[in-house]
């Protein structure tokens, strides 16, 4: 008793015990992540000791991703919230600046439970979105769900030790503490990443310890006078208003960055193909991409319809709405196509597909394993999507529910804008969800008998969590989702394929960008924990770490 009041009497002393603490924890929750074998999750611990609003972001992931009912949901946010203000009343308590006077340990306790239910509330729909994220694994989706948490970061860190926290705006050292945080917790997350799961644990506690340093600034930034500018003006009501209000425009902004809806018309639909071409190629488009009935330049290149064929056995023409169907239908399209195309030029099939498209070939070569199919190039597939779950709206009880309810809410307010009649229960998202254990092991897995490649841009590298997510050959290139094959350069590139030709490039960068990214994505849902997966026989990547392995129960090795 006399060490701990020793102890707390000095700031030295005081701040050796909010290093120990904010070491301890994270090295804890490492330790458990080893013990489960949990590979795709190693670098969310140092979050759990982070300065607001950070540790409170980590915990509404795992909440999101793991509770089976609504009551259950809120009554965990209420316990983790509660423990959460328990947890930074104590940082907060001993990183208090000496030349500051401290409030009561009962005020600053009450002040930080309301405020972290408060944080909770306020960062449940970047939560939400980053559900979506995982859901798809398109990279829009999660950088949305970090830019407010950015923007408000500085905001909330001063919530948990002043007052008047909601008005005005932060000093310039609260803002540069706050986002100081989030680059070293990003930078933890990517070191515990990259070294196996025991080694982890040691490493959370030195990441602990830097949390420790940036509590110990961050209260004192947060706490200096006359820092604060625009004292009178309510700027964070201001600022979640206005943010909550920018929803709709979001599927604007995202259309844009991935090169827009409507007419999809590659340069293989363009340009004759060369003698040196064996194939007849089919081009499959993406999610919401419309098709007016042009034909190709070269006969032997045809379109692929989300509507099937006319009574000619011609592509038929299709708007955004048509490509919303499940992948299973797609593919069975696709096959009919096939057989077709196959039978009036007769030559081997070659699919090139983008973004769903990719994803509806690689349906159709898992369904129909003997094919005239010989030939795949896929552009943007969605990498390992189908990481969490929610239930269809009709069912109150499943992993994920509350998400999904909140996911129908934010797609309420986008459809304000969007007038393309996205669903989170659309059937193409629910085909997803359901076969997810396919998507997530062997979308980018090699097939026998297919010569494969994908061309991945950049912003796959933070879309694929932790570990091994192809074993196909890849062309990297520095773009955004959807921009890739539209390029004349990348066109080139198909006909050298196409040809017979190797096509291949890694770039060394991507491997850091996934590394970076692992801090900030939610953590997947066990394949086994889930009733609707838990029949099949896939491994689960988010525990080995690794794709394309021997199916349970299945007497072959792990595709070569």
């Amino acid at each position: 008793m006399k060490l701990r009041e020793e102890l707390l009497r000095t700031p030295r002393g005081r701040f050796k015990v909010l290093v120990a603490l904010a070491a301890v924890l994270p090295a804890v929750e490492a330790a458990i992540i080893a013990a489960l074998g949990f590979q795709a999750v190693r670098g969310l611990s140092p979050q759990v000791t982070a300065i607001w609003p950070y540790g409170t972001f980590q915990e509404l992931r795992w909440l999101f991703v793991y509770h089976r009912t609504i009551p259950g949901f809120f009554i965990t946010l209420v316990g983790i919230s509660a423990l959460r203000g328990v947890l930074t009343t104590a940082m907060a308590k001993l990183a208090w600046p000496d030349e500051v006077p401290c409030p009561s340990w009962r005020w600053l306790l009450w002040r930080n439970i309301w405020v972290a239910v408060l944080i909770a509330v306020i960062l449940s729909p970047w939560v939400a979105l980053s559900m979506a994220f995982a859901t798809t694994g398109l990279s829009w989706y999660l950088i949305a769900s970090l830019l407010p948490l950015l923007l408000l970061a500085p905001f909330l860190l001063r919530a948990g030790v002043a007052a008047d926290w909601w008005h005005g705006l932060p000093g310039l050292q609260v803002v540069g503490w706050a986002w100081l945080n989030f680059v070293v917790l990003t930078v933890a997350g990517a070191v515990l990443s990259s070294v196996p799961l025991w080694w982890a644990v040691p490493l959370a506690a030195v990441c602990g310890a830097a949390n420790a340093l940036l509590w110990r600034k961050s209260v004192a930034a947060a706490l200096v006078p006359g820092r604060v500018r625009l004292r009178l003006v309510p700027v964070v009501p201001l600022l979640v208003a206005l943010i909550l209000l920018s929803f709709p425009t979001m599927p604007l902004v995202a259309e844009q960055v991935q090169g827009g809806r409507g007419g999809w018309r590659p340069p293989i639909m363009t340009e004759p193909l060369p003698d040196s071409v064996p194939y007849a190629v089919i081009a499959l488009g993406g999610h919401d991409s419309e098709y007016d009935g042009e034909p190709a330049v070269d006969p032997r290149v045809e379109r692929f319809s989300y509507l099937g064929l006319d009574e000619q056995d011609r592509p038929l023409p299709y708007t955004a709405v048509a490509t919303h169907r499940s992948l299973g239908e797609s593919a069975a399209l696709l096959a009919e196509q096939v057989e077709v195309l196959h039978e009036r030029t007769n030559r081997p099939i070659a699919l090139l597909g983008h973004s769903e498209g990719a994803m509806v070939a690689r349906t159709y070569l898992e369904r129909w394993p003997v094919t005239e199919v010989e030939a795949v190039l896929l552009f943007s597939p969605l990498v390992m999507p189908g990481r969490v779950y929610y239930p269809p709206a009709q069912i109150r009880r499943g992993w994920g529910v509350v998400a999904g309810w909140e996911l129908r809410l934010l797609q309420s307010l986008w459809n304000v804008t969007d007038t393309s009649d996205e669903v989170p229960d659309q059937a193409f998202i629910r085909s997803l969800l359901a076969d997810a254990p396919f998507y997530r092991n062997r979308t980018l897995c090699p097939v026998a008998g297919v010569r494969m490649v994908a061309f991945l841009p950049t912003v796959t590298a933070i879309e694929a969590p932790p570990g091994q997510y192809h074993r196909i050959p890849v062309y990297e290139l520095p773009a955004f989702h959807g921009e890739l094959v539209g390029r004349f350069d990348v066109a080139d590139l198909v006909l050298d394929f196409l040809s017979g030709e190797s096509v291949q490039r890694s770039e060394m960068q991507y491997e850091v960008l996934q590394r970076l990214g692992a801090a900030w994505q939610p953590p997947p849902l066990a394949l086994r924990i889930n009733p609707v997966w838990s029949a099949g026989r896939e491994g689960d990547p988010a525990f080995s770490g690794r794709i394309c392995e021997a199916r349970n129960g299945s007497a072959g090795e792990a595709e070569q």
